[in-house]
């Protein structure tokens, strides 16, 4: 089979053809060109003559391996190895126009990354989904203005092939500015309004918040009260609707109260007031397990027991859940399966192909504090 022509970044370019067959041994003139490509730095064409095919098939192999046989792609992955031949991806780059790069942006203040775990799991799912395929990350923050313009300079720089938008707020000009942008984006969350133009992953926030409710109600708590997401988050519009679903004629403004972010620190200044205006209620739930824990403070600061005086349930089942004391009754979030199902599509975006957004179901999760 005639070796092809070289290509601008060598052996980046795709080419036809099925593939050459390899000899099934390791010639001894193979080991010593290996050897020779080790001392002086090795080439595609090294990686040809050790593998025993042709420079085409090692540029397909570099480029995913289509239009080659299994036998083929194996000796030109030895053959790699045993020259020390790596890819050069600037070379790749300037070929294929892509950075093998995603964002993660992450639309809130950098501390809460370090707050809140379910960041922390989303960015590590995201992170190990992307490596499979050989792609980096890079985490960025966009919870300031500053911030925020940074970011959208990155991106129009051309420095990343997508971005996966964590934690977005209704009104934040990011996402119009995305929307607008040529680079491919996927939520984590509804953006709201902007559904129909970013595709996102969500849970079934509302069902999980009616479900939750309904199990309340059926273990008698009578004067059942919720302390809801920031309500320019779909978490928090989502999970106060499924709480309202199923209370009906039975909602009460003063059984309602808005943290101002998803922190500690917010489900504790959530809770006091909620003590301050119905200082009766029997019962709370709390639209994310790291509020929880601070809703959980308070009370114990009261003197209420849990579940005792009140019970308490979260939203996420994150680390925070089991950790509580009591452990929360929660509802469950599977981020993991979130994190594997943006990057997926993600590179599909990426590739120029079209994708749906995708709601998953969550489940309700029974601990001691509920």
């Amino acid at each position: 089979m005639r070796d092809e022509p070289p290509r601008q970044g060598e052996g980046e370019g795709p080419a036809p053809g099925n593939g050459d067959t390899p000899s099934p041994a390791v010639h001894p003139k193979s080991r010593g060109a290996a050897r020779r490509a080790l001392r002086r730095g090795p080439t595609i064409d090294d990686v040809a003559e050790v593998a025993g095919v042709s420079r085409g098939t090692v540029s397909r192999v570099l480029n995913g391996g289509r239009h080659v046989s299994p036998a083929a792609h194996a000796a030109v992955q030895r053959a790699m190895l045993q020259t020390g031949y790596v890819v050069n991806q600037s070379a790749r780059s300037l070929v294929t126009r892509r950075s093998n790069c995603v964002a993660f942006v992450l639309s809130e203040p950098h501390e809460l990354l370090f707050e809140d775990p379910n960041f922390n799991v989303l960015l590590r799912g995201c992170t190990q989904a992307l490596a499979a395929q050989d792609v980096s990350l890079i985490l960025m923050t966009a919870g300031s203005r500053d911030e925020r313009e940074r970011v959208l300079r990155y991106m129009r720089g051309g420095h990343v092939d997508g971005v996966l938008l964590i934690s977005t707020h209704g009104g934040d000009p990011i996402l119009g500015e995305l929307e607008q942008s040529t680079v491919p984006v996927v939520a984590c969350g509804r953006p709201l309004g902007h559904e129909g133009a970013i595709p996102y992953v969500a849970a079934n926030d509302r069902e999980g918040a009616r479900r939750m409710t309904e199990y309340l109600l059926e273990q008698g708590y009578q004067r059942v009260a919720i302390i809801t997401g920031p309500l320019d988050t779909p978490g928090g519009l989502d999970r106060l609707q499924g709480y309202c679903d199923v209370m009906g004629r039975r909602t009460r403004k003063q059984l309602i109260v808005s943290a101002t972010e998803y922190s500690h620190q917010g489900g504790e200044a959530a809770m006091a007031d909620l003590l301050d205006r119905s200082p009766d209620l029997d019962a709370v739930f709390v639209a994310s397990d790291l509020m929880a824990a601070g809703a959980l403070a308070v009370l114990r600061r009261a003197g209420r027991a849990v579940p005792g005086d009140v019970a308490v349930a979260g939203f996420d089942d994150s680390r925070v859940a089991a950790t509580t004391d009591p452990p929360l009754t929660t509802v469950r979030n599977d981020l993991e399966r979130a994190a594997a199902e943006m990057v997926r599509l993600l590179l599909l975006r990426v590739d120029n192909l079209p994708v749906e957004s995708l709601v998953l179901p969550t489940e309700l999760v029974v601990r001691q504090s509920a």
